[in-house]
Parts: C-alpha cells; sequence; structure tokens
C-alpha cells in the first residue's frame, strides 16, 4: 500500500479580475470516492478558458480554490477493479464545479479519463484538451461536406490551428483570419486563404478568392463580430459560437436562417450529464490517435514553472494578446 503525504502543493485562485492573483499553497490532499481516482500531476495545459476564468470567475467557485482544467499524470490509487488501473498515464479536461488541477495530486471521474499511449508526448497532450476538443465540437455541429468552405476566425490562436488542420483533413477549403504575420504559417497548416484581421470587408476578399462570398459554416472563436460573421453565411448555413451568443441581428437572422451550435466543454460538468462527460474521453481518444498518427502540428510552447508567479505570467500575456503559444506547466 502507497504512503501518500498528508498536503501538497498547489496554486489557488484568490481574487479574479484584470489584476487577478494567484498564491503559492500546501493544502490537503483530496479524498476519492466511488468511481473517482487519484492522480499524480505531471503537466498542465493553460489556454483561454483559464484566463477568461481568471479575469471574470465563474458563479459556481468559491475563492480561494485550485486553479486549472487540463492535465496529464498517472492514476496512483483508485477502488479495486476501476478502469483506469493504477500507474496508467492519462489526459482530461477537468469538472470546472470542482478544485483544479494546479496541484501535486488530484482527484477525477474516471469515465472521464483519456488514456494516454506511451509514445505521446505527455507535456504536448497537456496542451491539447480545451482547445483541442472545443476544435472537434466546433467542427462536429457544423456538419459539413467533403469539399465546402468553413471559415474560422481567428486562425492563429491555439484553438483555430487545430480547428485548421482538423478541417482539412476533412476535405474542407479552410478560410480564416489571422495577424499579417501568421500567413504563412497557417497556409502550412492547411488554411486555403488567410485574411488579414484588420480587413473590414471579407466577404469581398472571399468574393476575389473564389468567385462566391457565401461560406456553408463557420467557426465564431470571439463572440465580438458574430453579426459580421453571420453576413458571410449561405443561407442556412451553420455557426459554432465558441465564446456564447452575441446581441444577433434579427433582420440578419431571418434573411440568413442560420442553424446557431454553441460550444461549450464545461456545461457538460454543469450539466452533470455523465453521457457529455463520458464523451470527453471519447473526444480525448479522437486527439490522442490525431498526434499518434501526427495529423496535428502544435506552434512552439512554454513550459512554466510551478509556482503562482510564472503562471501569473503566462497568463497575462495570453490575456493580452502576445501569446498564443501552447502553455504548459511543469508540475512534476
Amino acid at each position: 500500500m502507497v504512503d501518500f503525504p498528508n498536503k501538497m502543493k498547489a496554486i489557488l485562485l484568490t481574487e479574479v479580475g484584470p489584476d487577478f492573483k494567484l498564491e503559492n499553497a500546501q493544502i490537503p490532499m483530496p479524498v476519492c470516492c466511488d468511481q473517482e481516482v487519484l492522480v499524480k500531476i505531471e503537466y498542465v495545459g493553460l489556454n483561454g478558458l483559464d484566463a477568461k476564468f481568471a479575469q471574470q470567475g465563474t458563479p459556481c467557485w468559491q475563492y480561494p480554490r485550485v486553479f486549472g482544467l487540463d492535465a496529464v499524470g498517472t492514476v496512483v490509487a483508485g477502488p479495486k477493479g476501476v478502469h483506469p488501473e493504477v500507474g496508467t498515464r492519462v489526459m482530461w479536461h477537468n469538472d470546472i464545479a470542482s478544485e483544479g488541477v494546479l496541484s501535486e495530486y488530484v482527484k477525477v471521474p474516471n469515465f472521464a479519463l483519456t488514456v494516454l499511449p506511451p509514445d505521446i508526448n505527455p507535456a504536448v497532450a497537456a496542451s491539447l484538451p480545451t482547445p483541442g476538443m472545443t476544435a472537434l465540437i466546433a467542427l462536429y455541429k457544423l456538419q459539413l461536406n467533403e469539399g465546402d468552405t468553413v471559415f474560422i476566425e481567428a486562425g492563429n490562436t491555439c484553438v483555430g490551428q487545430l480547428a485548421i488542420q482538423m478541417a482539412k483533413q476533412q476535405g474542407l477549403t479552410v478560410v480564416t483570419t489571422s495577424p499579417k504575420q501568421c500567413k504563412t504559417a497557417l497556409k502550412k497548416l492547411g488554411a486555403e486563404l488567410v485574411i488579414d484581421d484588420k480587413e473590414n470587408d471579407i466577404a469581398e476578399k472571399i468574393q476575389q478568392y473564389f468567385g462566391v462570398d457565401n461560406v456553408q459554416g463557420i467557426i465564431d472563436l470571439s463572440g465580438q463580430n458574430t453579426n459580421k460573421l453571420l453576413e458571410l453565411l449561405q443561407f442556412c448555413g451553420r455557426i459554432s459560437c465558441v465564446s456564447g451568443l452575441a446581441k444577433l441581428d434579427e433582420s440578419l437572422l431571418f434573411m440568413k436562417a442560420p442553424n446557431i451550435g454553441i460550444v461549450s466543454l464545461p456545461g457538460a460538468w454543469l450539466a452533470k450529464s455523465i453521457c457529455a462527460q463520458q464523451r470527453m474521453s471519447f473526444l480525448g481518444n479522437v486527439l490522442t490517435d490525431y498526434l499518434q498518427q501526427e495529423q496535428l502540428c502544435l506552434s512552439e510552447k512554454e513550459i512554466i514553472a510551478f509556482d503562482a508567479e510564472n503562471i501569473h505570467s503566462a497568463l497575462s500575456a495570453r490575456m493580452t494578446g502576445t501569446s498564443h503559444f501552447y502553455q504548459v506547466v511543469k508540475v512534476a
């Protein structure tokens, strides 16, 4: 029988807002219930949701609380006969309503875990759950056919980069926006047309390039330009909204009759849907398959020390838009 310490290191979010605060702490070890396993954390991925919640918080949180959503680690304890077994390396997107993953150990429902094949780099895998699952769900909701055109807003972001590659592998024609300096890199990932994100008339650029100004599907990443993006959509086309739903122009809705899908990873936990939580494990399997087949190219990643100051700096860079790298905290 393994003896575990009574306390462990953790990073606490003590205050949310533009000047959010993180603190190093020692907290009690988690106690597992039925269908939960204890995981020793190796790497934690920082992502756009982390940046959003550090600034805005969420009604289901009380402070201080352990921060972080995406992780890779090794199962070190669990009920007899429960899968994954002790010694298995796993990846997951954590329950938003429970304590986060920026700690040495975490308890996790076993059915939400993805077993990580031994040939996959755990630091790379830790950076994938939130952006990778978001990109997959956004594309699934569009239900596009091979040869259709998809417009992906902000292709330079982590979600955007993954969505471009996944869409290309589905046989879709990809149009995206990004800063000028990212154009060459995004074309290498599979974008057919990369439009400067400062461009005012995106439809005209699409018209000039393809001869048509409508697309079959849109991934709206920011939620700041939804009405403008809907103008690009063909009648009864589909749009996946990743950052919630903006106030929409009713006349535009009447004219386009769009099929609107909302992407929410935290919703699978907040709705207490075991089916949705198990689906996260399935999505994790899809992502690991992509990695094993070398079908995903991830841009440069930052390895961040496991302390409040370094993690705060990394998240601040993501919030200001100065970093679109994959950020990974090395815990053990």
